[in-house]
Parts: C-alpha cells; structure tokens; sequence
C-alpha cells in the first residue's frame, strides 16, 4: 500500500486561516495591521522570487508588508542602520533579511543587529538558544513547518523514535530540539554516520535535510513510518528531494511530496511568527 501524501498546501492553508482570524482581531484593536519589512539586497532572481512570495502571503492574511529592496552595493554599515530604524518602527513586528546576502556582507555581522523580539527568521543566537532552554520564542519557520505536518497526521510525537539525518542551523538542529520538546526520542544522523540504514530502519519518524539527492531510499524506511523530505533538487527539469519518492512511498506511512510538503509550511509557519511577535509587542 502506498503512502499517505502529507500535503504541505493543505496544511499550510489551515495555518494562514488562524494567522488571518488573529490578524483581523489585532487590526480591529489597534487600528493598524500587523508588519513585516522584508529586506533584499541585491538583484539575486531566486531571492526576488521568494520575497514577492512572502509579500504576497502577507497581504493575502492582514499583515501589512514594508519592502526594501536595496542595491548590491548596500555596505553592510547601511543595512546595520536600516535594521536599526525597523528595530524602533512601532508599525514592523518583524524583520527579516533575505539571505543568501552579496558576498562583502557577512551574516553574521549583520543579522544580530535584528531585535531578538523582531526576528521573523527565528535565526539569531537568543531564540535559537532559547528553543534549546524550551523557553518559548519565535522559532525557525521550517522546522515549525515541520511539527505542524507531523500534528496533521494524528499520530503520536511522544514516544516516537525519530530520526533527523542533517545537522544544519536552520533545518536540521533546531528539528532534533522541537522533536526532543514533543517528547521523541531523538537521533541526530550526518555525513559521518556510519551504517545510517541501521538507524533509518528504527526511525518512526524520518526528517531528511542533507541537500543531497535521493540520500534515502525505501530499503532504508521502517515499514508505516512518516517520511519528511525537506530537499529540493531539479533532476530533467522536474522538483525531486533528498528521499528517492518513487521506493519510499511503498514503504512509508506518510510521506511529503516535493514539492508541495514542507515548502509550502516555511512561508505559513513566517506569518506564524509574526503573529507571536506582535502579540508579545502589543
């Protein structure tokens, strides 16, 4: 029997009903929308891409959108003090700098600059470090994403093993803590894993964030787990992840499609955050 389809639009769609329902309800408090200002340096077509997409979703849902749209040679002490005026900008909730940035400016020298109360990404130092201490905060959109695809299944987080195969900042780390919150038990797997099929073959749940084409395949899945697949590959002109879709789904429970899972959530999960931002700021 083939998977079950964990359909990121769908789920993504339910997430923008309740950020619009609270958006509304903090408009018609405050006499002004909710704010993101999205900030793109540069003229990288992809970025370009992903912002319109995010201004979009804003206006669809009530959140009133500030773009700044800077050229590539913005000097970072010129953004630094752009983030400093949207930091004391009583209408901007949140902040959030596309990356990847121009190559003469350097992330981290930048991005702290962000309020950590501001911080739409859920990037900086002081969330991340506050998700590990379980102290709520705005977390990254994509591993939030995440947790709520696997809440749309109905089945158990706690006491799930759970097997992360990725250790990145923005995926693959703060996944494994989420996970650990929701009572799993958690292995993080990377590329010094050895005999990862040893660990696969145990795993209830299967987050693969590698970047690497096809890393799994369905000889490696527990028969009924959920399969989250967070790679995106272009293979003869077609989307396909880092799972092998086509032998998973014979094997898995759940399984996302790419594309369509967990994209879809990363932008849902954004608009998250900045409904908890604005309310902890009202």
């Amino acid at each position: 029997m083939s998977a079950q389809l964990l359909d990121g639009r769908k789920v993504a769609a339910e997430v923008k009903a309740q950020v619009k329902k609270e958006a509304e309800a903090f408009y018609a408090r405050n006499g002004r929308k909710m704010g993101l200002a999205v900030i793109l340096v540069g003229d990288n077509f992809a970025s370009g891409v992903y912002v319109n997409n995010k201004i979009a979703a804003c206006n669809e849902n009530c959140i009133k959108s500030f773009s700044y749209k800077l050229p590539e040679s913005t000097t970072e002490e010129e953004l630094i003090e752009l983030i400093h005026k949207l930091n004391a900008n009583t209408m901007v909730d949140g902040i959030l700098v596309q990356l990847p940035l121009p190559p003469h400016i350097r992330p981290s020298v930048v991005l702290p600059h962000i309020s950590v109360d501001k911080d739409a990404d859920g990037f900086l130092a002081e969330n991340a470090g506050n998700l590990m201490l379980g102290i709520p905060s705005l977390n990254a959109c994509t591993p939030a994403g995440i947790i709520e695809l696997l809440h749309s299944t109905g089945r158990k987080i706690d006491g799930a093993n759970a097997v992360v195969i990725g250790r990145s900042n923005i995926v693959g780390k703060p996944i494994a803590l989420m996970l650990l919150q929701n009572n799993a038990t958690v292995t993080i797997c990377h590329s010094h894993t050895e005999n990862l099929t040893d660990f696969t073959h145990n795993a209830d749940i299967l987050v693969v964030a590698v970047g690497k084409k096809h890393v799994v395949n369905g000889d490696m899945i527990k028969k009924g787990a959920i399969v989250i697949d967070v790679g995106m590959h272009r293979e003869d002109g077609k989307l396909c992840g880092d799972v092998d879709f086509e032998s998973a789904r014979e094997v898995a429970g759940y399984i996302t499609p790419v594309p369509g899972g967990v994209g879809p959530m990363t932008i849902a999960m954004l608009l998250k955050n900045i409904v908890k931002a604005a309310l902890r700021l009202e």
